[in-house]
């Protein structure tokens, strides 16, 4: 399965599909002032490329089909009042089971041999090693999602299935752990190690790492040294 968010653009020019595709195409105004709209937001399977699509078991592409029949049912039965919120209510629990069906595939890429976890680990630490070496700023999402050939949402969103946290959890804890490495094992000012991790506000990394640590780097350089 596909998701294409609004602005965007699919293009099926040299492609050939040997099965029978179905689709639902719906205008923004269509869920104005519904919790639909507001839904909508939490999902960001309508921001994956078509390499990140959703495969179905046997058993989920039933389920699908049985609420692409119903939202096609409704959609062509005689209109009344219940007619929309009928649509919007199958509409809504489609986008759920979708939901559902991506923490599952997820989950079993986990268990794969190169889960995602596994590639992106790899991929941080020889970003964070050029950040000393070439004094490079701060890995972005969106900079380390390209180098693993995926849209920065997909990868968060596998990261925090597999591992609980967030792409940007973890380039946090990079930067925080390596941190703890300069605080301990130089004497380097706190301002000389935030420009050295690619910090371009000294005052950032302080509150970052006071917000994740619970001590400013003073605190923690002054304590562990201490004991």
């Amino acid at each position: 399965m596909l998701f294409i968010a609004p602005e965007q653009e699919l293009s099926g020019v040299g492609i050939k599909v040997d099965s029978v595709a179905r689709t639902i195409s719906f205008h923004e105004d269509y869920i104005r002032g519904h919790e639909l709209q507001e839904q909508l937001k939490k999902y960001h399977f309508f921001n994956y490329s078509v390499n990140e699509a959703l495969h179905l078991s046997p058993k989920e592409e039933k389920q699908m089909a049985a609420l692409f029949d119903a939202i096609e049912g409704e959609y062509h039965n005689n209109l009344d009042a219940f007619t929309k919120e009928l649509i919007l209510s199958q509409l809504s629990t489609l986008l759920m089971y979708t939901n559902r069906y991506y923490h599952r595939q997820f989950l079993m890429r986990k268990d794969a041999d190169t889960s995602v976890y596994d590639r992106f680990s790899a991929v941080l630490d020889e970003r964070m090693q050029s950040i000393i070496e070439e004094s490079t700023s701060i890995p972005e999402v969106e900079e380390l999602a390209q180098s693993m050939n995926m849209t920065s949402r997909y990868l968060s969103d596998a990261l925090k299935a597999e591992t609980g946290r967030t792409t940007k959890d973890w380039i946090h804890k990079a930067l925080i752990d390596r941190s703890k490495d300069l605080l301990l094992s130089t004497k380097d000012s706190v301002a000389t190690i935030a420009y050295a991790l690619g910090f371009e506000y000294p005052q950032y990394f302080s509150r970052l790492f006071k917000n994740k640590v619970g001590l400013t780097p003073s605190e923690y350089r002054s304590e562990n040294i201490r004991h």
